[in-house]
């Protein structure tokens, strides 16, 4: 019988392309195994993981972290019927293994695997845990961890740090790749996969400032569907080099080109840009989840690997002087580069990989013994 695994979460593709990249590895050394993603219909998992090949059963979920009023009411009503679907697609599936990757997804499904005693992994992408994984972690068998600074929240027997687990094609770029889009400094920006208004005015706001360095600059902009339109039309008025799209899928060939990436803090961004070796400019979101973002950001910027502006603080000119910066000292971009890539951790699919099937030889054994 080939093994069974269900990967659980999503609602940003902060916490769908660590799944795949977990399929992804265990595929490439069983491509007889089972996986099946859930989450939600709402979500962009729905439109990623039947992209990229895999199974999806979708759940009724909602998140809870940062709605309020009938949103959060919405929530919170449709909690039990997720629970209960997530138990009845367990019972049905009897899968050997579930890993629960974040977002509001993981949570109904990872409980209910815990209540149907179903070896269960959960992974902690952030510097600090939100309230979900903090109670997971306490009936998970084993937790994977990001930063060294998140083992502090759990049980000590159960965590293993392995780092955020990136997809392959973006873990092998780094070393002397060619970092420029023809001879032109490229700009990628990118707010996540729902883009970031507040970045996106930003970068409109500095093209005038930036007008002299035009003829040296290409941006490469992920925007969102909300702005797209004016986005093109303002690089247009200005006469800038510009590829805009509301959400590119071969994020490998974008680090590729990109000699400073310009993005939010989510830990799979941070986890992406270290690995392909990337000079940043991080914009942490302001209203995530217990702060967890500036104190992503915070790790790269003591490393010196990113540079760090707050919400709050972002302006056009800020930005402007940033890229202006970057384009004028290139060995001080070189010594970032380094930093970035000495932080990032390519192995960490393989790392959970060996987590997952380590676990499931121990409950082997277990059941063997009768115990």
């Amino acid at each position: 019988m080939p093994l069974k695994i269900v990967i659980a979460g999503g609602g940003t593709g902060g916490h769908i392309y660590p799944g795949i990249a977990l399929a992804k590895e265990f595929m490439k050394h069983d491509n007889e195994i089972e996986i099946t993603f859930v989450g939600s219909n709402q979500g962009l998992e729905s439109k990623v993981v039947p992209r990229e090949g895999f199974k999806f059963h979708p759940i009724l979920a909602g998140g809870l972290v940062g709605k309020k009023g009938v949103q959060r009411w919405n929530s919170w009503l449709k909690l039990p019927a997720s629970i209960g679907q997530s138990l009845c697609f367990l019972v049905r599936k009897k899968p050997d293994l579930v890993v629960g990757v974040g977002g509001y997804a993981s949570g109904p499904l990872a409980l209910s695997a815990g209540l149907l005693r179903i070896p269960l992994v959960i992974h902690e992408q952030n510097a600090i845990p939100g309230v979900t994984n903090k109670w997971l972690g306490k009936i998970a068998n084993k937790i994977a961890i990001s930063f060294k600074q998140s083992r502090q929240y759990f049980a000590p027997d159960k965590v293993i740090e392995t780092g955020n687990m990136i997809r392959e094609e973006i873990g092998s770029l780094g070393g002397n790749q060619d970092s420029k889009s023809g001879n032109k400094f490229c700009v990628l920006i990118f707010g996540g996969s729902q883009g970031a208004q507040s970045i996106n005015r930003a970068i409109l706001e500095a093209l005038p400032i930036l007008r002299n360095q035009k003829d040296s600059i290409h941006f490469i902009h992920q925007t969102g569907n909300k702005d797209i339109e004016i986005v093109k039309q303002t690089y247009s008025e200005h006469g800038f080099s510009a590829e805009v799209e509301p959400f590119f899928y071969d994020m490998a060939e974008q680090y590729r080109k990109a000699s400073l990436v310009i993005c939010r803090a989510g830990a799979t961004s941070i986890a992406e840009i270290t690995a392909a070796g990337k000079v940043s400019i991080l914009i942490p979101f302001p209203h995530a989840a217990h702060n967890h973002q500036e104190k992503n950001a915070e790790v790269l910027d003591a490393e010196e690997a990113a540079n760090v502006i707050y919400d709050r603080d972002l302006t056009g000119e800020k930005i402007a002087e940033a890229i202006s910066d970057g384009m004028e000292s290139p060995e001080k971009l070189k010594e970032m580069e380094a930093n970035s890539s000495r932080l990032g951790k390519k192995d960490a699919a393989q790392k959970v990989r060996e987590l997952c099937l380590n676990l499931l030889n121990e409950t082997n054994e277990l059941k063997a013994r009768g115990l």
